[in-house]
Formats: structure tokens, C-alpha cells, sequence
């Protein structure tokens, strides 16, 4: 996070008194783009030869220089080259600007790492955006230091986006979807600001709704966590789009845990743990913010959806199910309350296909609708498709009905169209002034619809988890524990694992099945990570098969683990569980099938540390192979309260120690006990 006087500084960039610009073309720009959104602040041209010229540019004086402005500018565009770029930035700070956008490009995006480090260190605390970007637009003070065009216009209260790609911010700006928009920021190499700085500025600003990021990568987790939790302080919700894989190294899928996990799903295991909805397109990233802005976080994901036309009503019930919306059906009084509103001819249900014999009568179906809205959902949509000719006088009335119910009955509301043709942005805008939400394409709605519900914030302490988002070191620096050190560690912390003993010999191994058989007989060493692909295991051994058992296994290993045969009662399933490091994001918790079907199935669920047992609960129930836990098909039902301790025992472990990653599979899950059959641990070399 950034120091309290560049926070303080950025906050000067965000909202300007004064705006400085330096260059020609590019500053003539910001000028105009300025003066068009009606800035009421002052701004000030620095170009040495038109001053000493007497020229202006955009019709403004200019000033020979920083020194000579009248006062330290709170905001300046920068649209010099990259040399001259450092040099303004090093006078700016000097002078105790605010902050500034720097335009140019050549600095760490063409690997000049050197002179991007030279421009961090002439900013000391003043702000700075970028380089290698835009800049950023304030529609709430009509500051713009932007260049180029943009769509926009002042509001009074919207979404921030904040996004690393400037002609994304720019094609962003364009949209016709009634979605109002308070700020769009620019990052560009975030040298020096990043989203971490942003979120926690604009969150504190009552008049931002919601924030939406276009993320390629981020800059440090920790921060941005942190920046998080200050805009859940200020109930501000957010949504995010991520684009892109990161780059993991090799060693990292030496474990199942990091293999089967994949820097993209830890990714989404990290927003969800922040309560940050993450969404796949640009359409959804706008409508998902539209919902955020109207209503907030939704409280479920539960819809009515309200339509005149039976083909609607199927569409909408597919995307519902494709997107998992519940449609919850009717109670017997909310089915009868709205079927006495309706023609004796309409079916009513949900969805609900109140067909066309009231349409036009605004009473009639503001009736209908009031007693449809009065139901457990939380959320109601009425899917209209405006046409795009003349004679939808209709179609207006029916919306109009539409959001005098919900106004009426206090419920929330949103109008659908299932083509961006079929709601023109006057209509958008119109349904917004009646409370309304407008959603655009009946796919996307449902999607942002489940994606708001899901941005409630985490539960789960905040205390303690800086030093998870900065846990990785390099695997090389690694030492790997035996599978029998391994599992004596984790049975410290509660984790069960079967009876052992570590023999050497023939003669060993025959004492050791007499007593323990039946056995697993398993080659033993830190280097023999997948003993079953290399023929390194024999199972169901007893005394008389030692001599072929030692002649068998002894080739790998001088040393065998002989382990009695888990007793867990009927096995029901093998499962997966593990923590790993992910390089940029820290540490995660793995769960899934297990066993050899562990990369057959992918049937795996990321939570970041530490999890809750509520947490791990619900990981479990989202496996598909949960209903083997839960009494399938007659068989008994798995001991979850042991089940959740086996998995908590790796992840307390994990907290205690400094661990790379522990990979535990399978975890053998039966009617009566849930036994660890294999574990392997590697811990960093300087905390062994």
C-alpha cells in the first residue's frame, strides 16, 4: 500500500483543483476534453517556446515552465517523450504536486526496467499513473486528463473502472448500456500506482457505487487485499474481470496439489475469498456493475422472470440453469394471489408467461405484476424488447406498469432485452430514473445476476493473512520430507494415518507383517514422489509374501514403510487434499477426487488460506463426486466431522510452518474413519 502522503496525493489526481498539461498535441487535447465536461478548476499549458512565443494552446495561456505556475498543481497530464517524461515528474514532486498521468511509452513494457525504477524515484510521494497510458476521467468533475475520444458524461453518482489496458478503458467509455460511470482510470506498467491504491481512494468517495477492474495481473496481493478490506468498510462492492494465465514455474507440479490447481483457479480462489465477483466477458463486467449500482450485492441468486411470450420464458429458464439461477417455483398463496389478476387462459408459474391479454393496460398489469414482484426472489425481470421502429408506445406502458409494482411493493426489479438493438440508451436511461435495472442479453444478465450475489464480502478473518500472499520461495530452496516424516508430522496436528514401521531386510520386513498384516509395503524416500507409477507399492501383504515383496521393492529403496491396510469401515471414496504455493498469489488449499483419478476427473475445488470449516464444508459439497459421502444409493454415510479435521490438519500445519506445499492422496474417506494412505511435505530449507 501506498505511504498516507501518496495516498493523500492521489486523492488530489482523483478529484483536481488544478490541472497542468505539458506537451503539444496530446495536452491540447486534455484541454478540450476538459473544457467540453465543463471542469470548473484551473488549468495551466506548460510549453516553453509558445510562451515565449505569446502562443496559447487550446486558447489558454501558457507558462513557461513549472516553476513559474501559480501553485503546485493537484493533476497533470504528462504528453512528453519518455526522456523529457522524467525530467517533469522529478520538478513536479519538487514543486509538491499532487499527482500526474505520464503518456509516454518505453519504460518497463519494452524492458527498461532501469529507467521506469529512475521515474519511481523522482515521484517520491506524488502519484503517478502509469507510464505507458491514457490517463484517467473524473464524470463527476469533468477532469479528463485523457487524450483521446471517450463516450462518456457527467453524472452524479456511478461505478469506477479501473483497467490495465488503456483502449479497453477507452472501447469501455463507449457503452450504451445505461450504466452510469464515475471514474475510468488507466494503469498502464504501474510503476507507481496500482489497483491497491485505487480501490482504497475511490472506495472512500460516496459518490463511486461500485468498482469495476479489468486485471491482467497484480502488482502485490497483500496490498490489494488490504485496499479490499477498505472498500468492504465503505460497502463498496466489486467486480472483476481477469484476463490471462500466469506463468508458473516448472517445479511447481512436481505435488498433484499444484498441477491439478492452476494459477487461474487460485486466482479465482483469491477474489472469492475477497468477495470480489469475477466475471469471463465485458458484457458481463457492465452488467454485473449495473446490478452492483442499483442494488448492491444481492442477497441469493434467486429470479422471477416475467415475460409475454412462452419462447422467452424457455430462453430465460435455460440461461437460468446454465448460469445456476434458481427460479424458486410458486408457493400456493403467491401462485394464487397473482392468478387473480390474470385471464383464465394464462398459466402461472416461474417462469411466467403472463401473455398479451392486458397489453396496453397499464392497471391491469401493474396489478399483475405487483402480485408477481411479492415473492421470495430476489430479484424480478421483466424481459422486453423494445422495437426498433416506430409503434412501441405498448412496450412502454408494460415497462411503466413494470416499475410502479416494484416502487409499490419496495422489491427490486430489472428489465431485460435479449438484443442491445431491442433497449436504445434512452430507454436504459429511462428505466434507471424508475429504479429499474437495464440488463442487455438474457444470457449475460444471469450471469451477472449470480456474479452479484456472489460479492459479499469474506467472513473469514482478515488478521494474519499478509504474510500467506508473500509465503512463495524459490522450489529449488526446498527439502522434500520422506512420506513417513511426512505423515509423523501431520499426525501431530490431528490428522490420522495408519500404523507403521520402517524396515531394512527381508528379515525385517517378515517381523513387520506378522504384526501388521495386512500391509502396504511401499519403496521409501524423500526422492519417490509417485510411488504407484513407479511400481513402488504392494498392497494386501502378509509374512509369507516378504522375500517377493523385499525382492520387488528393494531395487528402488534400501528402506520400506510397511503400513497396516487403512481400517476406515466400507471405503466410500478416495479424495485429494493439499497446499501449495503459488508464485505471485501465496498459499491455497486443494480438494478433490483423489486416488489414481485425481488428473483423470479435475474434479478439484481452490479455497485460499487459511479456509474456514464452513469453507471446507462447502468445497466438498461442490465436488461431484460429494453424493458418495452422503449415504449414495443406500451405502453409509462418510464421518464429515473427521473428514474436516483430516483436511484442517494439513492447513493448521501449514499456518505453523514455513511449507511450500503438502500433497496428501489419497485421503481414503470410509463409514467410519478418513485415513491418510499417502503424504509428502516440502518445507522451505532454512526454517527445517
Amino acid at each position: 500500500m501506498a505511504s498516507p502522503a501518496t495516498t493523500h496525493n492521489l486523492a488530489r489526481l482523483l478529484r483536481p483543483q488544478s490541472i497542468a498539461v505539458f506537451g503539444g498535441s496530446w495536452a491540447e487535447a486534455v484541454i478540450q476534453r476538459c473544457l467540453d465536461m465543463g471542469f470548473v478548476g484551473e488549468i495551466w499549458p506548460v510549453h516553453p517556446r509558445r510562451a515565449a512565443a505569446g502562443d496559447t494552446l487550446a486558447g489558454l495561456a501558457c507558462y513557461a515552465s513549472i516553476a513559474e505556475l501559480p501553485r503546485a498543481p493537484d493533476a497533470s497530464f504528462i504528453g512528453v517523450n519518455r526522456d523529457a517524461t522524467e525530467t517533469v515528474i522529478r520538478e513536479l514532486a519538487a514543486r509538491g504536486a499532487g499527482g500526474a498521468t505520464c503518456f509516454a511509452s518505453g519504460f518497463a513494457e519494452t524492458d527498461d526496467i532501469d529507467r521506469q525504477q529512475r521515474l519511481i524515484d523522482a515521484a517520491g510521494d506524488m502519484a503517478v499513473l502509469g507510464p505507458n497510458c491514457y490517463g484517467l476521467i473524473n464524470y463527476l468533475d469533468g477532469a479528463l486528463l485523457w487524450p483521446d475520444l471517450h463516450g462518456g458524461q457527467r453524472v452524479e453518482r456511478g461505478v469506477a473502472i479501473i483497467a490495465q489496458s488503456s483502449n479497453v478503458a477507452l472501447n469501455l467509455s463507449m457503452q450504451r448500456r445505461g450504466l452510469p460511470i464515475s471514474h475510468i482510470i488507466c494503469l498502464g506498467n504501474q510503476a507507481h500506482i496500482g489497483h491497491a491504491e485505487l480501490i482504497e481512494v475511490l472506495s472512500q468517495d460516496p459518490r463511486v457505487s461500485a468498482i469495476a477492474l479489468h486485471i491482467e495481473g497484480l502488482r502485490e496481493v497483500s496490498g490489494f487485499a488490504e485496499a479490499v478490506r477498505v472498500a468492504s468498510a465503505h460497502n463498496t462492492p466489486i467486480v472483476a474481470l481477469k484476463i490471462g494465465e500466469s506463468e508458473r514455474a516448472a517445479q511447481v507440479a512436481q505435488t498433484h496439489t499444484a498441477s491439478l490447481a492452476g494459477s487461474d483457479r487460485v486466482f479465482d480462489a483469491l477474489l472469492t475469498s475477497l468477495g470480489i465477483a469475477r466475471v469471463r466477458s465485458v458484457e458481463t463486467l457492465l452488467e454485473t456493475a449495473k446490478l452492483l449500482h442499483h442494488y448492491g450485492p444481492l442477497p441469493d441468486a434467486s429470479v422471477m422472470t416475467l415475460s409475454c411470450s412462452g419462447g422467452e420464458a424457455g430462453l430465460a429458464a435455460d440461461a437460468a440453469q446454465r448460469a445456476g439461477i434458481n427460479l424458486p417455483p410458486l408457493s400456493a398463496d403467491h401462485h394464487q394471489r397473482i392468478r387473480r389478476t390474470t385471464h383464465p387462459l394464462v398459466s402461472v408459474g416461474n417462469p411466467f408467461d403472463y401473455h398479451t391479454f392486458d397489453w396496453g393496460d397499464t392497471e391491469r398489469l401493474q396489478a399483475t405484476f405487483a402480485q408477481a414482484v411479492e415473492g421470495p426472489q430476489a430479484l424480478s425481470l421483466l424481459i422486453l424488447d423494445h422495437p426498433s421502429v416506430s409503434g412501441g408506445e405498448s412496450w412502454t406502458l408494460a415497462a411503466d406498469a413494470f416499475g410502479a409494482a416494484c416502487r409499490a411493493q419496495g422489491r427490486r426489479g430489472g428489465i431485460v432485452s435479449s438484443l442491445p438493438e431491442c433497449m436504445p440508451p434512452a430507454l436504459a436511461s429511462h428505466y434507471a430514473e424508475q429504479g429499474l435495472v437495464p440488463l442487455i442479453g438474457i444470457d449475460h444478465a444471469m450471469q451477472a445476476i449470480l456474479s452479484t450475489a456472489s460479492a459479499t464480502g469474506r467472513t473469514a478473518p482478515w488478521e494474519g493473512r499478509s504474510t500467506l500472499w508473500t509465503s512463495h520461495k524459490d522450489p529449488n530452496d526446498t527439502l522434500t520430507l520422506s512420506e513417513h516424516a511426512s505423515k509423523s508430522a501431520l499426525a501431530q496436528y490431528g490428522l490420522t494415518v495408519p500404523q507403521s514401521r520402517l524396515v531394512h531386510g527381508a528379515d525385517a520386513l517378515h517381523a513387520a507383517l506378522s504384526e501388521l498384516a495386512p500391509a502396504a509395503v511401499k519403496a521409501h524416500g524423500a526422492q519417490l514422489l509417485h510411488k504407484t507409477e513407479l511400481d513402488a507399492v504392494r498392497l494386501h501383504q502378509h509374512a509369507e509374501h516378504s522375500a517377493h515383496c523385499w525382492q520387488c521393492l528393494s531395487g528402488h529403496s534400501g528402506e520400506l514403510l510397511v503400513e497396516r491396510m487403512a481400517e476406515v469401515g466400507e471405503e466410500l471414496c478416495e479424495l485429494i487434499t493439499g497446499v501449495a504455493s503459488d508464485p505471485v498469489l501465496g498459499q491455497y488449499l486443494l480438494i478433490g477426487a483423489g486416488g489414481v483419478r485425481a488428473e483423470l476427473d479435475s474434479d478439484t475445488v481452490v479455497l485460499m488460506l487459511p479456509a474456514s470449516d464452513a469453507e471446507i464444508v462447502s468445497a466438498i459439497e461442490r465436488l461431484r463426486i460429494a453424493p458418495l459421502l452422503h449415504g449414495f444409493r443406500g451405502r453409509p454415510s462418510a464421518p464429515m466431522g473427521a473428514l474436516i479435521n483430516a483436511i484442517r490438519s494439513l492447513q493448521d500445519y501449514a499456518l505453523a510452518h514455513q511449507v511450500y506445499d503438502i500433497d496428501i492422496n489419497p485421503l481414503i474417506v470410509g463409514s467410519e474413519a478418513v485415513i491418510a494412505a499417502d503424504a509428502v511435505i516440502r518445507i522451505i530449507k532454512d526454517s527445517a
